[in-house]
């Protein structure tokens, strides 16, 4: 049997801080300083003990429906739609809007989000693509000062520079047109009921808020909505009325999101953006218009007779995971057992070279030659996997995987902030929905348009477009998407969903949702224990362990091992469901605020 000791997972109680970033030259070294988005919304409680049997005693069961999502109101509100003979796309309409209004710093209207979507009735897997674009008046050098370097980071972040073109409110509208089955309009009515009535601040919402006060009270508007009539943030507790949301809601509720992209919200999100204060935006009303998502084909690797699947580029979400998994089929993680730090250094080093693929050939596919059968190939993956096989890897290239051309390209440097939400939904036909959304860092942009925050997902792009003469893949370019590491996974098991997962957490969401499914699969254990199970991630080289988690205890032997080791912070939001026959099994992250709820 196991041995306990590593497998308990403490609540996290501290509140956590966003480091200032001083420069964007090494997206390995930036990407380090950033903590994660605040995550904790109650005090300390006991230790959360996980089940080694597999049986999800602390996991919510159901055998009807279910819906897990980052905040008590939002998967009530997707609960409601439920419970009134509404499918899953309908309810996902629901619980994005409620996320907007009480986890705003996280996703909303103003943000995009990718999603992986089973069709029980057609028995079809598919995905979509509501990722922000760059307005076309961008250029490679958006991010650059007038001598060539990359701006400082938050000079970046903070205005209407950073902000593209918002993909949720089309992909909401898209998806419902094709699969939804209630009225459009009575979607909107929970959302529209809490926003004119008021709603609670949540203790994350204001850690949130207390920790990034000094940006959000750059502009009036995020000021005035963020803080109390005396000019101190928002406190737990406190309630908001958010009349302008209301109002936005109803004009989409009656007139589609041709309000949102052609009216008068569209018009107050252009005059927002291109007059912020120090830091004007290049977006356009034409930008608006021309706004459309994607259907994309599932991408799909198989491990140990699973097949996990996600959206392919611009997420680097589901390849990254994909090589991580293929290249440790060949190892026996369920005999090393997770106290094993060979464990951890068979995935640490899956991860690393994962990522120095991800960074070298992932962007936007629509623009950029991107290498995808290449490089989640079978014999690609489990060469990448030999080089593993003796110890701890002392340096990470690129591999070559088979494209069909030539092409030379430069390592990126964009850094992903860890903000972001995920939620999953099963409905009682069988449809399911693992969804992803955000506005990128916490409270995005800081504006505020219309009721709901901007993105700045245009810092996503490489701030340099060429390393040494060679074009960088992620680099701006008019109307292109950022390339992101949002990872909605649904997992097949003989060709139906076995499980719907995913997770926020900037760049460390591949290796949040990575940890879970060999936890699950590998380790067996529950759902619920593999999201508990503490975090120990590595990109870049540096091995990160979860603080105030039995995590810690193997800082020792990874070091021992060659890797440098940081204990910090990380909150993940895992959300997830395990469909076994007629039962459903809900997990939620304790590190954030997430509910389940199944009927």
């Amino acid at each position: 049997m196991m041995n306990s000791g590593f497998l308990r997972v403490l609540c996290l109680s501290a509140l956590m801080s966003v480091s200032a970033i001083s420069h964007h030259a090494s997206a390995q070294q930036a990407t380090d300083e950033v903590a994660p988005e605040s995550g904790s919304f109650a005090p300390a409680e006991a230790p959360i003990e996980i089940d080694l049997l597999g049986d999800d005693t602390k996991g919510v069961k159901s055998n009807n429906w279910m819906i897990a999502a980052a905040h008590p109101l939002a998967s009530e509100a997707g609960a409601t739609v439920l419970r009134n003979g509404g499918n899953a796309i309908d309810a996902m309409v629901a619980v994005q809007l409620m996320l907007g209004l009480v986890e705003p710093q996280s996703s909303g209207l103003g943000g995009g989000a990718f999603l992986v979507y089973w069709d029980a009735a057609n028995k079809r897997l598919t995905s979509f693509d509501g990722r922000e674009t760059a307005p076309m008046a961008a250029t490679p050098t958006l991010f650059q000062d007038e001598n060539g370097e990359p701006l400082m980071f938050y000079d970046a972040v903070v205005g209407g520079r950073s902000v593209g073109v918002p993909g949720t409110p089309l992909l909401l509208e898209a998806v419902h047109g094709r699969y939804g089955s209630m009225p459009w309009a009575t979607l909107f009515d929970s959302a529209i009921t809490l926003a004119d009535q008021g709603f609670e601040v949540s203790h994350r919402l204001a850690s949130s808020i207390e920790e990034d006060k000094e940006r959000l009270s750059r502009f009036d508007g995020t000021k005035n909505y963020f803080f109390r009539e005396d000019g101190t943030p928002l406190q737990s507790g406190d309630m908001r009325i958010n009349a302008a949301y209301a109002n936005t809601l109803r004009q989409i509720s009656q007139q589609g999101t041709d309000a949102f992209y052609r009216g008068e919200i569209a018009q107050e999100i252009v005059s927002t953006v291109q007059s912020a204060p120090g830091n004007p935006g290049l977006l356009t009303m034409d930008d608006l218009a021309a706004y459309r998502i994607k259907e994309r084909t599932p991408i799909c690797v198989n491990y140990r007779g699973f097949d996990v699947c996600g959206i392919g580029p611009p997420s680097s979400g589901a390849l990254t995971i994909g090589q991580i998994l293929g290249t440790l089929r060949a190892y026996d993680l369920k005999g090393l057992g997770p106290n094993s730090p060979q464990a951890w250094r068979l995935i640490g080093d899956a991860s690393r070279l994962a990522f120095a693929d991800r960074d070298r050939y992932m962007a936007d596919s629509d623009f950029v030659p991107v290498p995808t059968k290449g490089l989640i190939a079978d014999g690609y993956l489990a060469n990448r996997g030999v080089l593993m096989r003796e110890n701890k890897l002392d340096e990470v290239t690129p591999g070559e995987p088979q494209f069909d051309h030539a092409l030379y390209q430069a390592d990126d440097e964009s850094i992903e902030l860890p903000s972001t939400s995920h939620f999953v939904i099963r409905d009682s036909l069988g449809n399911v929905v693992s969804m992803t959304t955000t506005i990128e860092n916490g409270f995005g942009s800081r504006l505020m348009a219309a009721g709901f925050l901007l993105n700045n997902e245009l810092t996503d792009f490489s701030f340099r477009t060429h390393v040494n003469g060679y074009p960088i893949a992620n680099r701006v370019e008019p109307g292109k998407r950022p390339r992101s590491s949002m990872s909605p996974t649904i997992v097949m098991r003989s060709n139906v969903p076995y499980m719907a997962l995913g997770s926020p957490g900037g760049s460390r969401i591949i290796g949040y949702v990575a940890k879970t499914l060999i936890a699950h699969i590998d380790w067996g254990l529950s759902l619920q224990s593999s999201i508990n199970m503490p975090h120990l991630i590595n990109r870049f080289g540096t091995y990160d362990l979860e603080a105030g988690t039995a995590a810690e205890n193997f800082a020792p032997a990874l070091e021992e091992l060659g890797y440098n080791v940081s204990v910090r912070d990380l909150n993940s939001g895992l959300h997830g469901i395990v469909i076994d026959g007629d039962k459903l099994i809900g997990g939620a992250d304790p590190r954030r605020e997430g509910t389940i709820i199944g009927e």
